[in-house]
């Protein structure tokens, strides 16, 4: 945003120095990127001159001899000269030896082709205030000769590029900065004097112009809270005055023409978009604000026709689309050089629309960039009174009827209670109450009611204007009362704050303890947005599910939703760096994901991970992931939240498994329970649809806060045996489609009730899977081994084979499986 001091010098008085100025924006929050000089810098030995006489030099065919006077005290001299725009009896800008032009150029007295030369006359861009090289500046106004030059020349503008926070969208205006100014500087701020007020005097003969506006209609109120349109009849087309051009040009904004100028002149500075339609170009003479239909197309101001789809909205007439709504207008919509009658449009538009538009189109403007940031619709009908003032003094004309208004500004009344003992105890220094109260009403934020409480001290109810929207609370006002105080002001103090002893919180340590684990398996980490587009959760959720995670408000397309796992993000990640060469095959990361149960969503912490296959060449391949491999890392992640899998049923994931491949990929634990996980092979066509190769295997691990506890177990040192183990396998026949772990877990039992109290089942481990020759159809073999074990002394195998034998007629007799000879 380019703000012009000279322009903020109309609405206050500003004796100071451009150093001052820029500490004070800085100071008042708003960040100075650049500070820009206009106009002539200080010229020294430069002056009026004219041209007495013009020769052709002797000894070149595109140069000339001429005499200058420069005045009494300069006299006259002999210059040489290679423009051609001048004549003898024109004044011109000349350069005395001695003199340095921009680019520090030394003018000295020199033979030019064996003519002597005693200085140069110059032209606009050799003094540095316009482009034009193409000749000499020739001076219309035929100052007096011998006036230095910066007398003559206009005096420039100094101009400050601000970067302005997004909350503070009632600074991207002129109007807006002289605000801020006025405060910081105890100045008076003089606002425009608007002579119109919305009504029109009939006593000078029918006002009321139907054959130019018949009416204005708005289809998409919800998009397009206030809309006004008033008519302007007979007006010329012209360049717009001088002063107007040059505030225009200093803004970085090319002046065009007076009714357009005008439009762009009231948006910086009141900040309110404005657009002027020739009238005559409003087919019916209407004004629909509607959305447009899929596919409609419209050829923008910059020449490229765009495609519109249904969710974007348009100002049409009764035949097609002319502008998109508050981005930019079409190329037929706006004044030409026969323009005599226009309508004048100040609306107000929905934030999220224009954003979402701007960025669909590709395509943003000066108003589309106010439009998304927030405009103040109480300010709206005063800047179209504005304009209208303007185009009546620039281009001529008369305000006709009808004055069309759609919707309206709703009551603005926003009022914060506050004391000042608040303020100070926030601050954590004193500021008299009579200062503080003078910052807040020099910002226009007016104690309306101050009131003395039965438990003393003073309490202020403090109006808040339109257009500080940002302001809600009173800690805002505290931040107003020192940023008007002075950051700078603040008095030196020796910070004082009692020592805590207190662990981090439990999601912190779960989130640490799982990055350990992960980074310490080759892992790396990744970080991603909590937002997903909502195609892509069409994979991994039901409808009903990605309904309730929607954002009401989405900022853009492709950021719309909660993010329900994070295998979405990791999957980009994955295809990121693949797509970039980067070897990286083992992804991770913490954070939050959002389930939805039963119409209530549920904020999750959680870990995820990704194991692609290997790309880089090496001369000893990794051996390749599995399932079994992700369920390793997911028992152990789980086990970092205080969560012990190995007594968990793992259950296969089938039909609709969401993102996961079927059979061969898993499910435990419930939310209901406080956390689930999911693990397995991902779906073969998801991968693929994001152009990866290979197999890639997951998991993922979420629970809920409250189930994370700060006193997770602690690991207790558990002493190796020191006597022999006894080791048995045992082959057991079951129906195929049983689990192995199932089938391992009732060994395991069965087993622990055998041996009592005589010894210690060690573990139990499957290690082979046979299905084929010499098994009944549709069996299977799994074989286990188990370990023994006695903390006092080495097992005989008499006890070891009798508990072994029980454990076997066991199985055959309660869980009906076949030993396996």
């Amino acid at each position: 945003m380019k703000i012009s001091l000279n322009w903020l010098k109309t609405y206050l008085q500003l004796d100071v120095s451009v150093e001052e100025i820029t500490r004070a924006i800085t100071f008042l929050g708003l960040e100075v990127e650049g500070v820009i000089s206009t106009g002539a810098p200080k010229l020294d030995n430069v002056f009026v001159g004219e041209v007495l006489t013009r020769d052709k030099h002797p000894n070149a065919d595109k140069l000339s001899v001429c005499t200058v006077d420069v005045g009494l005290v300069h006299g006259v001299k002999t210059i040489v000269c290679g423009a051609q725009n001048y004549k003898v009896g024109d004044r011109v800008p000349v350069s005395l030896p001695g003199a340095v032009l921009p680019g520090n150029f030394v003018i000295k007295q020199a033979k030019v082709r064996g003519q002597l030369s005693d200085g140069m006359m110059c032209s606009a861009k050799e003094l540095g205030v316009a482009e034009d090289a193409s000749g000499l500046l020739i001076l219309t106004d035929r100052p007096a000769l011998g006036l230095p030059i910066n007398q003559v020349l206009p005096a420039g503008d100094t101009v400050f590029d601000l970067e302005v926070t997004p909350n503070r969208p009632d600074c991207l205006s002129h109007l807006g900065v002289a605000r801020e100014l006025a405060a910081w500087f105890k100045q008076d701020l003089v606002y425009p004097q608007i002579k119109f007020r919305g009504e029109i005097d009939e006593t000078l003969g029918i006002v009321q112009r139907p054959d130019l506006l018949q009416s204005v209609r708005v289809e998409a109120p919800e998009d397009c809270p206030l809309y006004t349109a008033h008519v302007v009849s007979g007006v010329k087309v012209g360049p717009s005055p001088t002063w107007m051009q040059e505030r225009l040009t200093a803004a970085g904004l090319r002046p065009i023409n007076n009714l357009v100028d005008v439009t762009n002149y009231v948006m910086l500075e009141y900040g309110q978009p404005l657009h002027a339609f020739d009238a005559r170009r409003l087919a019916g003479h209407q004004i629909v604000v509607r959305r447009a239909n899929d596919g409609e197309k419209l050829i923008t101001l910059d020449g490229k026709e765009r495609v519109l789809s249904g969710r974007m909205l348009v100002i049409a007439d009764a035949e097609k689309p002319v502008v998109v709504a508050g981005v930019m207008g079409g190329e037929n919509s706006g004044v030409a050089d026969d323009t005599t009658d226009i309508v004048l449009e100040a609306a107000i538009f929905r934030r999220q629309s224009v954003r979402w538009t701007s960025k669909r189109l590709g395509l943003s403007s000066d108003s589309s960039y106010r439009f998304e940031r927030g405009v103040d619709p109480h300010t709206t009908l005063e800047a179209a009174y504005r304009a209208l003032d303007l185009i009546v003094e620039t281009a001529g004309g008369k305000i006709v009827g009808p004055m069309c208004k759609v919707g309206g500004d709703k009551p603005w009344s926003r009022e914060i209670v506050v004391t000042p003992d608040y303020v100070r105890e926030r601050l954590g220094f004193d500021i008299a109450d009579a200062e503080m109260k003078a910052a807040l009403e020099s910002l226009e934020l007016n104690v309306v009611r101050e009131e003395t409480p039965d438990e003393g001290g003073l309490r202020w109810t403090v109006s808040i204007p339109s257009w500080r929207d940002d302001l809600d609370r009173p800690i805002d006002l505290v931040e107003e009362v020192l940023r008007l105080y002075g950051t700078e002001r603040i008095p030196p103090a020796v910070v004082q704050s009692p020592g805590l002893l207190a662990d981090d919180d439990p999601i912190v340590r779960f989130n640490r303890r799982a990055t350990d684990y992960l980074v310490g398996h080759d892992f790396h980490e990744c970080v991603n947005y909590t937002l997903r587009p909502a195609k892509e959760l069409a994979t991994w959720t039901s409808q009903t599910a990605a309904a309730e995670l929607a954002l009401a408000n989405p900022f853009v397309e492709d950021q719309s939703h909660l993010r329900p796992t994070l295998i979405m993000g990791l999957l980009e990640s994955l295809k990121l760096n693949r797509s970039r060469g980067v070897p990286a095959a083992r992804l991770f990361e913490t954070g939050r994901v959002f389930i939805e149960r039963n119409g209530q969503n549920f904020e999750c912490a959680a870990v995820g991970f990704v194991v692609a296959e290997e790309t880089e060449r090496r001369w000893l391949q990794r051996e390749a992931a599995d399932f079994f491999g992700a369920k390793h890392h997911i028992e152990a992640l789980a086990a970092s939240a205080g969560i012990d899998l190995a007594r968990q049923p793992f259950v296969p994931l089938t039909g609709q498994a969401w993102g996961w491949q079927e059979g061969q990929s898993a499910t435990v634990g419930d939310l209901q329970h406080g956390w689930f996980a999911q693990l397995g092979l991902l779906s073969l066509a998801l991968v693929k649809s994001l152009g990866l190769e290979g197999k890639v295997y997951a998991g993922t691990f979420a629970i809920l806060p409250e189930k994370l506890t700060a006193d997770t177990t602690r690991r207790r040192f558990a002493p190796f045996g020191l006597f022999p183990a006894a080791l048995r396998d045992l082959a057991l026949v079951v129906e195929a489609g049983t689990p192995a772990d199932e089938v391992r877990k009732v060994l395991a039992k069965t087993a622990r009730a055998a041996v009592g109290n005589a010894f210690a089942l060690e573990s139990v481990n499957v290690f082979d899977v046979y299905r084929g020759q010499g098994l009944p159809e549709g069996k299977k073999s799994l074989a286990f081994g188990l370990v023994f074990r006695s903390a006092e002394r080495t097992l005989t195998d008499d006890e070891v084979n009798g508990v072994f034998q029980k454990i076997q007629d066991e199985l055959v007799k309660t869980a009906g499986y076949a030993i396996r000879k």
